[in-house]
C-alpha cells in the first residue's frame, strides 16, 4: 500500500511543504507577538500599578498561563486530526489562533476597564495556547506522511522553520514600530498594530492551506482501519487510549527531548528581551534587532540540520544540541552584559544553533516514534505537555530567579539542567532515521517498526 502513492509524492511535496511552513510562520507569529509584547509592553498596559520587574512577571504569568491549554489542544486536535485527516484540524488551528490574536489588539487596557483587562487578556491567550497545541503535529506530519524517507528529516524541519520565521515577523514588526513611534505612541495604540495585522496573515494562510491534500499515509491508514471494522465489526480504540498502550515509553522520551530545546528558546528568544531592557538597560529596539538577526540566521540553519539528521541520524544530531546549549547558557549572559550589540547578536545566535540542532530533527523524530492512525495524538501530547513544563514557566522562572538573586548564573543553571533531562531522554530512545512510517502500525508498535525499517533499509 505505501508503495502506490510514493510515485506521487514529490511532485505534490514542494507545496505541501510551501503551506505547512505558511501555516506554521503565521501561527507562530501570533503566539511570539504575545510572548515579545509580553516582554516589553503589556507590564505597563495590563499591570501598570506594579514595579517594573514584577509588572514583566505578571505579564510573563499571562504568557505562561497559554501553555496550559497547549496539551488540551494537542488531546482534541490529535483525537479528531487522527480520526478525520490532519488538514481540517489545521485549518481549524489557524482560525483559532488568529481570530484571538486579532481580539488581542482590540482589547481595552488596565486604566480603561481596570481588572477586567488582564482577564481578557489571559482568556484569548488560552485561546492561543488551545490552537497551537494542535498546530504543531499536524503541520509536521502533513509533511513527514507526504515526503520521501531518505530525506525525511531535511523536509519535516521546514515547517519547524515557521518558528523562528514567526518570531522574526514578530519581532521585526515590533522593531519597525518602535524605531518611528514615540514610546507615549507605541503604548498608546502602536502595539496593536501588529496583533490586528494577524487578520491578514490568516487569510492568506488559509487559501494555501485549502489548497493541499490529505495526507496520502492518513488515507491508506484510514482505508484499512475501516475495512477491518467492516470485517470484524469491531470499534477502533481512541486514539489517545492506543497511545498510552502502545507508545507510552515513546511520548516519555519526547517529552524529555523537549525539555532543552522548549527552556532553551524561550530564555534566548523571550526572556532575554525583558533581562536586556529591563536589567541590562539596553533599549528596547536594540534587543528586538538582535533577536531579529538570531532568528534570521536560525531560518537558514534549521534545514541543514534536518538534512544533516538524515545522514548521520536523528539522535547524534540532537545530542550536540542539548549539550551545547548547556554549556552555552553560562556564556550567554556575560555576553549580553557587556552592553555590547554585537556581542548580544552572537549569543543569541549561538544559542539558537545549538537549539537548531534539537529543533531541526525533532519533526521527523517524533513522527518516526508512532503509528499513523496514531501519530497525530501521540507527536502532539508529546510535544505539548512537556510544554508546560519547559517553556511555559521558562521565562517565568528565569525572571523570578532573577529577581531573587539578582543574577543570571542560576538561569543558566536551570538551563543546563534541562539539558541534562534531554540528553538522557535522547540516551534512552532508539534511532528513527531509517523507520518506514508506513509499516509503524498500531498492531506492531514503534519497537517493531524500528527493527521492520531498519532490516529493511540494510536489505536494500
Amino acid at each position: 500500500m505505501a508503495s502506490s502513492t510514493a510515485g506521487s509524492r514529490p511532485a505534490r511535496l514542494p507545496r505541501v511543504v510551501a503551506a505547512s511552513l505558511i501555516g506554521t510562520t503565521i501561527e507562530w507569529y501570533d503566539y511570539f507577538l504575545y510572548g515579545t509584547a509580553a516582554a516589553l509592553v503589556f507590564g505597563k498596559v495590563f499591570f501598570p500599578e506594579s514595579d517594573p520587574l514584577t509588572g514583566t512577571l505578571l505579564s510573563f504569568l499571562t504568557y505562561a498561563i497559554g501553555f496550559a491549554a497547549r496539551p488540551l489542544g494537542a488531546l482534541v486536535f490529535g483525537h479528531y486530526g487522527d480520526r478525520i485527516g490532519r488538514k481540517r484540524l489545521l485549518v481549524l488551528s489557524l482560525l483559532l489562533m488568529g481570530g484571538a490574536t486579532t481580539l488581542i489588539g482590540c482589547l481595552p487596557t488596565y486604566s480603561s476597564v481596570g481588572v477586567a483587562a488582564p482577564v481578557l487578556l489571559t482568556v484569548l491567550r488560552l485561546v492561543q495556547g488551545f490552537a497551537l497545541g494542535g498546530e504543531w503535529g499536524g503541520a509536521v506530519l502533513l509533511v513527514s506522511e507526504h515526503g520521501d524517507a531518505r530525506r525525511r528529516g531535511f523536509w519535516a524541519s521546514w515547517p519547524q522553520g515557521g518558528a523562528p520565521a514567526g518570531n522574526l515577523l514578530a519581532a521585526g514588526v515590533l522593531s519597525l514600530l518602535t524605531g518611528v513611534l514615540s514610546d507615549s505612541a507605541f503604548l498608546s495604540w502602536g502595539w496593536r498594530i501588529p496583533f490586528l495585522l494577524s487578520a491578514l496573515l490568516v487569510g492568506v494562510g488559509l487559501w494555501i492551506r485549502l489548497s493541499v491534500d490529505e495526507s496520502p499515509l492518513f488515507k491508506e491508514a484510514l482505508a484499512r482501519s475501516e475495512a477491518r471494522k467492516a470485517a470484524q465489526q469491531a470499534e477502533e480504540q481512541p486514539p489517545l487510549v492506543a497511545v498510552m498502550r502502545h507508545h507510552w515509553r515513546d511520548v516519555l522520551v519526547a517529552m524529555g527531548a523537549r525539555m532543552a530545546e522548549n527552556i532553551s528558546y524561550y530564555v534566548l528568544t523571550t526572556f532575554v528581551l525583558a533581562y536586556a531592557v529591563t536589567h541590562v538597560g539596553l533599549p528596547k529596539q536594540t534587543a528586538l534587532n538582535a533577536v531579529l538577526i538570531a532568528s534570521a540566521i536560525q531560518f537558514a540553519l534549521i534545514p541543514l540540520f534536518g538534512a544533516l539528521s538524515d545522514r548521520v541520524g536523528r539522535k547524534p544530531v540532537y545530542l550536540v544540541g542539548a549539550v551545547g546549549v548547556g554549556v552555552w547558557a553560562f556564556v550567554f549572559f556575560g555576553m549580553v552584559d557587556t552592553r555590547s550589540f554585537t556581542s548580544m547578536v552572537v549569543a543569541i545566535t549561538v544559542g539558537l544553533v545549538f537549539h537548531s540542532a534539537m529543533y531541526a530533527p525533532q519533526a521527523a523524530f517524533f513522527s518516526e516514534l508512532f503509528a499513523t492512525r496514531m501519530r497525530y495524538s501521540g507527536a502532539s501530547i508529546g510535544a505539548q505537555f512537556a510544554s508546560v513544563a519547559a517553556g511555559a514557566p521558562a521565562p517565568l522562572i528565569a525572571t523570578a530567579l532573577l529577581k531573587g538573586y539578582g543574577s543570571a548564573t542560576p538561569i543558566a543553571v536551570y538551563v543546563a539542567i534541562a539539558s541534562l533531562i534531554t540528553v538522557l531522554a535522547m540516551l534512552a530512545a532508539r534511532e528513527t532515521r531509517h523507520r518506514d512510517l508506513a509499516e509503524v502500525t498500531a498492531e506492531a508498535p514503534a519497537e517493531a517498526g524500528a527493527d521492520t525499517g531498519l532490516a529493511a533499509h540494510n536489505a536494500a
